[in-house]
């Protein structure tokens, strides 16, 4: 494979208002990026979740042992896993291969991502005297990996880049914690036991997905993607004096950049109304509400993601393809985006999701083309 240098752009001049202009030319007949404004386009778009890793056999080839953190560390091998997908399954948009707590790991917060558990903090957040420890991000000096990979990426892609960073209040969940949690009991103390605390800590983790997201947009992403996993665990009046506040900032702070802004989040089918009024352009959905619901909820003006059940993944052909055809025609074509609910399951059968993809390009709102890769073997991609 050959590749621009780490520190070129792709095919154009990086500026700090946007990506390089020559990307922007490139991707200008975007069927995402359509749908993400909102805009005509001539078919859904589709890419995956955690498609990046995760069930591909090439990905465990090339990344071989220790934490992926040092797979993000490598700018080349983190090229290679977020090209992977796009190859194989033909997707509409690939997404970064990095991860949340990349940001507050290299900031120096002691931070590493444990095989089989996830994020483990070594000393979690407990007080005021761990503030001084969220400092801010310098991603030429702290990150500069991530920006290399983009870089090298957009020279090479023909589909859109999405970056993305942590919400404030998921990575903040993690830091309280100290790993992941069922019932962020820790946090939720700290939220309601000393709010004032708790909010100068969303505010500078605000501040750190911010600089991370703009780091991402200025070396060429397309689009961005803000990671609230873990709102759900919050009733709605919880999410709005505690959370949306931040998660504001930092979706508005991206505004002037020009690419589409992307909010998710799991079991946050009570809070879309309110993470719409985040202002994302896109409002991530999981498999637990109906798109004609969320719609409803998150109201005009707003495409969707969403939003296949990744278990529905694991199923015979057929089931998978019926769930699927139920998404599309929930979706109703223009303005949404095909994506599964969460991140693609390990044990997930790649051919599935090629058949998947085809399946979504094949359909067409209000006609009968939609099912018609239902039946079809799926065809190798090549690279």
């Amino acid at each position: 494979m050959t590749r621009a240098p780490a520190g070129s752009s792709a095919g154009g001049t990086s500026t700090t208002d946007g990506p390089p202009t020559a990307v922007g030319a490139r991707l200008a007949g975007s069927s995402f990026l359509a749908a993400c404004r909102g805009e005509a386009h001539e078919r859904v778009p589709v890419w995956f979740m955690r498609q990046a890793g995760r069930s591909l056999p090439e990905y465990r080839a090339v990344r071989g042992p220790g934490s992926i953190l040092d797979t993000v560390r490598d700018a080349d091998l983190a090229t290679e896993v977020t090209l992977q997908p796009v190859r194989r399954y033909g997707v509409d948009a690939a997404i970064l291969y990095s991860d949340i707590m990349v940001p507050v790991g290299a900031i120096g917060f002691g931070v590493d991502i444990a095989p089989g558990v996830g994020p483990v903090v070594e000393r979690p957040f407990s007080g005021p005297a761990d503030l001084d420890r969220v400092r801010d991000l310098d991603p030429e000096a702290d990150t500069p990996y991530v920006q290399a990979t983009v870089r090298q990426l957009v020279a090479e892609l023909d589909v859109p880049l999405i970056g993305f960073a942590g919400a404030p209040f998921t990575v903040a969940s993690y830091l309280i914690e100290g790993r992941p949690s069922r019932d962020h009991a820790c946090t939720k103390a700290l939220m309601l036991g000393d709010p004032a605390l708790f909010a100068q800590l969303l505010d500078r983790l605000a501040t750190l997905a911010l600089t991370t997201l703009r780091a991402q947009v200025t070396a060429g992403c397309s689009a961005v993607q803000l990671f609230d996993s873990w709102a759900g665990a919050l009733s709605p009046a919880d999410y709005r004096r505690h959370v949306l506040p931040h998660s504001r900032r930092v979706l508005e702070g991206v505004a002037a950049l020009g690419v589409p802004r992307i909010h998710f989040g799991v079991g946050t089918g009570e809070l879309l109304a309110d993470m719409a009024a985040a202002g994302a352009d896109v409002v991530g959905v999981d498999w637990r509400v109906p798109l004609s619901a969320a719609r409803q909820r998150v109201g005009p003006g707003r495409a969707l993601q969403g939003n296949l059940d990744p278990a529905a993944c694991l199923a015979p052909w057929e089931a998978v393809a019926r769930a699927a055809r139920d998404v599309l025609a929930e979706g109703g074509g223009r303005g949404h985006i095909f994506n599964l609910g969460h991140g693609v399951l390990p044990e997930t059968d790649p051919a599935t999701l090629e058949r998947l993809v085809e399946l979504v390009h094949a359909f067409r709102p209000g006609g009968a083309g939609h099912g018609a890769s239902a039946a079809r073997a799926p065809q190798p991609r090549g690279a």
